[in-house]
């Protein structure tokens, strides 16, 4: 018998994402109908359990447009709805939704918001002065700004290429370790 596996939903006016919780998911088939019907099938994680969806989704969908991917944890779906308008719910049946569906609170925009920013991260730099953070326009941004000459120097100095007039300290990093007791110099071959 099958299992259903955790199916995650959002949403904005034009698509749903739906993504299916399976780790090391093997024999992935999906499928995807005008109407709105979805079937998945896969067998996951070490045990090899086969998982089952088989849901009639709220309204038609735009299967030339819709693309999934499978992850090592998950398989994603971006579904394209047929017309662009928000779904009052995922399922075209009314009442609770199964236990197995769950709303992606990650990727959930509400609808107001929608309009207002697309992807919440954008940053409008449209109003900032950089000429006050100290830079001018093409410098101070190269090896010369931070004192630093522009050939190709190594970091680290071989022995033999001591630099006139420079010290090296070469003694070791560490002393052993002498144990409590102990009248030996040598480390313990203990360890």
């Amino acid at each position: 018998m099958s299992r259903h596996p955790t199916l995650r939903w959002a949403q904005t006016s034009d698509r749903l994402f739906l993504t299916i919780d399976i780790p090391d998911a093997q024999d992935v088939k999906l499928k995807l109908e005008p109407e709105g019907k979805f079937f998945f099938s896969a067998v996951g994680g070490a045990e090899k359990i086969p998982y089952e969806i088989d849901i009639d989704l709220y309204d038609k969908v735009d299967i030339n447009e819709s693309k999934a991917s499978v992850g090592m944890r998950n398989i994603r779906y971006m579904i394209e709805k047929a017309e662009k308008k928000w779904w009052s719910r995922l399922l075209k049946q009314e009442g609770k939704p199964p236990v197995f569906v769950k709303v992606d609170w990650d990727k959930w925009i509400e609808e107001d918001e929608e309009n207002e920013n697309k992807s919440g991260n954008d940053m409008d730099f449209s109003n900032m002065d950089f000429s006050k953070l100290g830079i001018g326009a093409g410098e101070g941004m190269g090896a010369d700004a931070f004192g630093e000459d522009d050939e190709d120097d190594n970091d680290i100095d071989n022995e033999g290429d001591d630099k006139e007039g420079v010290e090296l300290d070469r003694a070791p990093l560490a002393e052993p370790v002498k144990e409590p007791g102990s009248t030996s110099s040598k480390p313990d071959a203990k360890a």
